[in-house]
C-alpha cells in the first residue's frame, strides 16, 4: 500500500476516496469504504474498477485524530497504524493519505476543505463519507455540505448509511465498541467488527513465573496507545507470524490470555501474556496476533500459587471446549 504521511510525500491522483477516521475499520467504516468502487449516479449498481481504472482507491484520514488534538490527550486506538494497513490492504485499498490535523487544518471552513484538500491536494473525482460525517472548521459541514461544495467540481459524493449491528437499532460505532471490550463483551465488539478484536506485537522476555508453575506464557509488547480490553482472562486464537517450517507446519494455535497486573505475584504494571495450548518451543522476537474469542473471567487474587495454578488449569479446559467445539 502507497503510505502518505507528510504534505511533502507523493499522492497517487486522481482518486476515489473515503474519508473518515476509521478507527477500528468496523463494519460501518467498511461500507463507508466499499463505495469507492460504487458509481452512485449509474441505474444499475458498477464497480469503477471497471469503469475509472486510473482512479486511484484511497481512505483518506486524519493524524492525530481530531479528539486526541483537540483534548490534548493520548487516544487509545482500536486499530494503530499498522494494523490499519494490513486490513485496508486485505479490502484492496491502494493508498493510504494522513491528513496531519494541526492549527491550519483545524481553521479551514467547510468550503476551504474542499477546494484545497479534496480538489488540488488530492484530486478526488469521487467522496464517499458515512451520513454522520463532519468536516471544517467547528464541525460546521455535515455530508450533504459536502455534497453540495462539490458538486460544482464535478466530484461525486456518496453518503451512506449508518450501520446497526444484529438487526438491533444499535448504531455500530467506534466509541461503542470501546464500550463493549469495557466490559469484556467479546461477542458484542465482534459483531460490530466483522472480525474478532485482535492485539498484535512482539514476545518480549518476562518474569517467566508461568514457566514455574507448569504454564509458560509469551509476553506480548504491544503499541503503547493500542487499546486494552477489560482485564482479566480469555481464550483466544494465535497467529504466528512466518513460522512455517518443516518442523513446525502449524502457524494457528488455541490459548488463554491474561490482561492484567497479576495482583497473586504482585505484579508491577500491566502485562498481556499468553499459554499456546498444544505448543512449545521458543517465541522471543517473533510477531503474534491474539484474536479475543471469549472472555472467561476479571482479574482476580489468589491465596496462593497452588490456587493460582489451580485456576489456569480450569480456564485452559474450558478454553479448550470452546474453541474446539
Amino acid at each position: 500500500m502507497w503510505l502518505v504521511k507528510s504534505s511533502s510525500d507523493l499522492i497517487l491522483t486522481p482518486t476515489a476516496i473515503a474519508l473518515g477516521n476509521f478507527d477500528g475499520i468496523h463494519l460501518g467504516h467498511q461500507q463507508v469504504i466499499s463505495s469507492i468502487w460504487t458509481k452512485s449516479s449509474s441505474s444499475l449498481v458498477q464497480k469503477s474498477r471497471e469503469q475509472d481504472p486510473l482512479l486511484h482507491s484511497t481512505v483518506v484520514t486524519f493524524d492525530p485524530h481530531p479528539r486526541e488534538f483537540f483534548s490534548g490527550q493520548k487516544t487509545q486506538c482500536l486499530t494503530p497504524l499498522p494494523e490499519k494497513v494490513k486490513l485496508l490492504e486485505q479490502i484492496g485499498i491502494k493508498q493510504l493519505v494522513l491528513l496531519p490535523f494541526d492549527r491550519e487544518l483545524a481553521a479551514l471552513s467547510p468550503q476551504q476543505f474542499v477546494e484545497q484538500i479534496l480538489v488540488q491536494k488530492l484530486q478526488a473525482a469521487r467522496i464517499c463519507v458515512g451520513e454522520d460525517f463532519r468536516f471544517g472548521h467547528q464541525r460546521a459541514g455535515g455530508a450533504s455540505e459536502l455534497e453540495a461544495l462539490a458538486s460544482p467540481f464535478g466530484i461525486e459524493v456518496i453518503i451512506t448509511g449508518l450501520q446497526t449491528c444484529n438487526s438491533e437499532e444499535l448504531r455500530i460505532s467506534s466509541s461503542r465498541i470501546r464500550q463493549a471490550l469495557a466490559d469484556g463483551n467479546i461477542e458484542a465488539a465482534k459483531g460490530m467488527l466483522g472480525r474478532p478484536y485482535s492485539l498484535t506485537g512482539t514476545i518480549i522476555k518476562g518474569q517467566q513465573l508461568g514457566r514455574k508453575i507448569g504454564f509458560p506464557t509469551a509476553n506480548l509488547d504491544l503499541p503503547s496507545h493500542k487499546l486494552l480490553p477489560r482485564y482479566g482472562v480469555y481464550c483466544v486464537r494465535v497467529e504466528i507470524e512466518d513460522d512455517l517450517t518443516q518442523d513446525n507446519p502449524k502457524t494457528s494455535f488455541n490459548g488463554v490470555m491474561n490482561i492484567g497486573y497479576r495482583p497473586t505475584v504482585q505484579g508491577e504494571g500491566p502485562t498481556v501474556e499468553v499459554h499456546l495450548l498444544d505448543w512449545s518451543g521458543d517465541l522471543y522476537g517473533k510477531s503474534l496476533t491474539v484474536s479475543l474469542e471469549q472472555f472467561l473471567r476479571p482479574e482476580t487474587k489468589f491465596p496462593s500459587l497452588d490456587a493460582l495454578k489451580a485456576q489456569i488449569t480450569e480456564d485452559c479446559q474450558l478454553a479448550r471446549k470452546i474453541l474446539t467445539g
